[in-house]
Formats: C-alpha cells, sequence, structure tokens
C-alpha cells in the first residue's frame, strides 16, 4: 500500500527532529573555542625524566600545553601559579589532567632542571624537551612564536615567546585557547567540562 505524501513528509520531520534530540550538546565554553581550528596534537619529545615520550602517552588525559622556559622572569612562573591554584581547585578531577610545559629555551633547560622546575609548581605538571627543530615544528603546529634575544652580554638572554595556554581533550583534540589574563573561575569551568566529556562511566 502506498502511503499519502503528506504523510511521508510528516514522518520524515519526526525523524529529524529525533534525530536533533539525540545530537550530542555542544559545550558552553567560556574561553576561546578553537575547536576544528588546529590540528590533533602530535609530537615527540623528552619528559622530565629524561624518558622519550609521544603525544600518544598522554591520550586518555585533558592537556593545558604551555610553552616558557625555566629562566623566564615573570609571565612563566606566573602562568604556572595559576595553573597550580586552577588544578587545586578542580580537587580530584585535576588527575584526570596533565600541564605540559614545553621549554622554548633548549639550551638551558635540561630535563633535570626541568624537573625541578615544573614539580615546585605542580605534581601534574611535565616538562618537556627536544630539539629546535622539535620545538619549532610544535609551535608551528599549535601557531605559537618564540625568539631568542640577543645575549646580555654575561652569557645570559631572554625568549619572547606567546603565552598562550592550549586545551586538549582526551583525543588530544584542541578544544580551547586561554591566555594567562583568564580568570581562573572560567578555566576551571572549561577544564571541568573537558573532564567531564569523556569521563569513563
Amino acid at each position: 500500500m502506498k502511503l499519502p505524501r503528506a504523510w511521508v513528509l510528516a514522518f520524515g520531520f519526526t525523524l529529524a527532529l529525533l534525530a536533533g534530540c539525540h545530537r550530542d550538546a555542544q559545550p558552553s565554553w567560556r574561553l576561546t573555542d578553537v575547536s576544528g581550528h588546529l590540528p590533533d596534537l602530535a609530537f615527540k619529545l623528552t619528559d622530565d625524566n629524561g624518558k622519550p615520550v609521544t603525544a600518544a602517552d598522554y591520550r586518555g588525559k585533558v592537556l593545558l600545553v604551555y610553552f616558557g622556559y625555566t629562566h623566564c622572569p615573570d609571565v612563566c612562573p606566573l602562568t604556572l601559579a595559576q595553573l597550580h591554584v586552577v588544578m587545586q581547585r578542580l580537587g580530584a578531577k585535576a588527575d584526570d589532567a596533565r600541564i605540559l610545559f614545553v621549554s622554548v629555551d633548549p639550551a638551558r633547560d635540561t630535563p633535570q632542571t626541568m624537573h625541578a622546575y615544573v614539580n615546585a609548581f605542580d605534581k601534574r605538571a611535565v616538562g618537556l624537551v627536544g630539539p629546535d627543530k622539535d620545538i619549532e615544528a610544535l609551535a608551528k603546529q599549535l601557531r605559537s612564536a618564540y625568539t631568542r634575544e640577543p645575549d646580555k652580554g654575561d652569557g645570559s638572554y631572554d625568549v619572547s615567546h606567546s603565552s598562550a595556554i592550549y586545551l586538549f581533550d582526551r583525543d588530544g583534540k584542541a578544544r580551547v585557547l586561554a591566555t594567562p589574563s583568564a580568570s581562573q573561575d572560567d578555566m576551571v569551568h572549561d577544564l571541568s567540562l573537558l573532564i567531564d566529556l569523556g569521563a569513563k562511566a
């Protein structure tokens, strides 16, 4: 039996509505949404324990990626201190997140130096080091930038670098972007959402 055209159209409309009801709702981010605008996280570096690691080693964790260096006079320590407070406010949820502090000063930042530095801020922070070419590749991937400034004459120098904090979900996909000036409330809110997104039941 052939159904009337009006019935077919009505049935199709109902199915479309039902499909819409089951579509995953988009998170209500407070920070800058970069979903789909950056590639999945990919790198081959060395962690602060001297172990070779790749982005795949951190799958299953929500990641906060930040470029900096241990001799940074201001923004790096202030940012890591803020991220520590954010982690504290998350409570037990913070165990599902990691701070990846990527050195833009491979000449001075050894794994041992990085280990002491990041652990002074948070036990869930990991220092990552590597050759210039590998750090540059990761920075380019995330549209970040850094430049070594001229030597001050005593062997010391500064490194100018972007201050963005990239938040990746458990699958290594970039989701939101923060700056050191972002409010802790907004960072806690978005990080909590990211952790809940892929949490095991």
